[in-house]
């Protein structure tokens, strides 16, 4: 008996794997959680009309605290199926439920699926180029992140591409906008003055990755912050020194403005 944690993809119930829906449908349960990510073109009534059998949805406190109790108990004499947006290795909190199950002696399988951090080549912006990622948080009351600010920093000394995740509170209905992340980080430039993240910062905004449709924009913060991107889920990036080729794929696929040309 075993757990599979298995990736449903970016965007809808469509973009899950032959090997992933095989074993789903052949598994005694099925759990998943979307609280680390979003699929904005399908719902779990979907998935589980896809599937043929129901699927328990988790949330945050399910996943990370009581984990063993719900699903890790049921994997030890069946074969209990994870489902997740995404990749199921992409979040960190998977890879501590997978050592979970290890030390509880429950075998555990990966079935990848289509990730964020494959799709954003859709950008034209070379991957190896890509620093560190970070997430854009909102603030809270007593609470107000940074680091973001200076992950962009850091990239941008060695020329690197800076990916933005956007916050998710799922059990509130909020997803983050490209836009709400350009202010908080602006609000962040006013705090910290290092000229990281300013209205002339060059960003590139995708929304709905995986789509067949997808929005792709590229400007300047003061100009992009107004836009309209869509239905969320977005994501942000902030390059570094772009590439000639960078630069003429943004101008023709994202509406970048042409001067960037002059800059590479």
């Amino acid at each position: 008996m075993a757990i599979y944690f298995i990736g449903l993809g970016l965007y809808d119930e469509k973009d899950i794997t032959l090997k992933g829906l095989e074993i789903a449908r052949k598994c005694d349960l099925v759990f998943a959680e979307f609280y680390t990510s979003l699929l904005a073109g399908t719902t779990i009534e979907k998935i589980q009309e896809q599937l043929g059998k129901p699927i328990t949805l988790l949330n945050r406190e399910d996943v990370e605290l009581n984990f063993e109790r719900i699903v890790l108990k049921e994997a030890k004499d069946k074969d209990v199926a994870f489902l997740t947006a995404g990749d199921p290795m992409v979040a960190t909190t998977h890879s501590d439920l997978r050592i979970r199950a290890k030390q509880m002696g429950i075998e555990s399988y990966i079935i990848h699926a289509p990730s964020i951090y494959s799709a954003i080549a859709v950008t034209g912006l070379h991957i190896y180029k890509f620093g560190k990622s970070a997430t854009v948080a909102y603030p809270e009351k007593n609470w107000f992140p940074t680091s973001h600010y200076d992950v962009i920093r850091e990239n941008k000394e060695h020329n690197l591409h800076t990916l933005l995740f956007l916050d998710i509170k799922a059990d509130q209905g909020r997803y983050m906008t490209a836009n709400e992340a350009m202010e908080i980080l602006l609000q962040v430039e006013e705090m910290k003055k290092q000229n990281v993240f300013t209205q002339d910062t060059l960003v590139v905004v995708l929304a709905r990755a995986g789509s067949l449709s997808p929005t792709l924009k590229a400007g300047y913060v003061k100009d992009m912050i107004k836009e309209d991107f869509g239905k969320q889920p977005h994501i942000m990036i902030v390059p570094g020194k772009l590439h000639i080729v960078e630069a003429e794929y943004l101008v023709e696929f994202a509406d970048a403005p042409k001067e960037i040309l002059d800059e590479v």
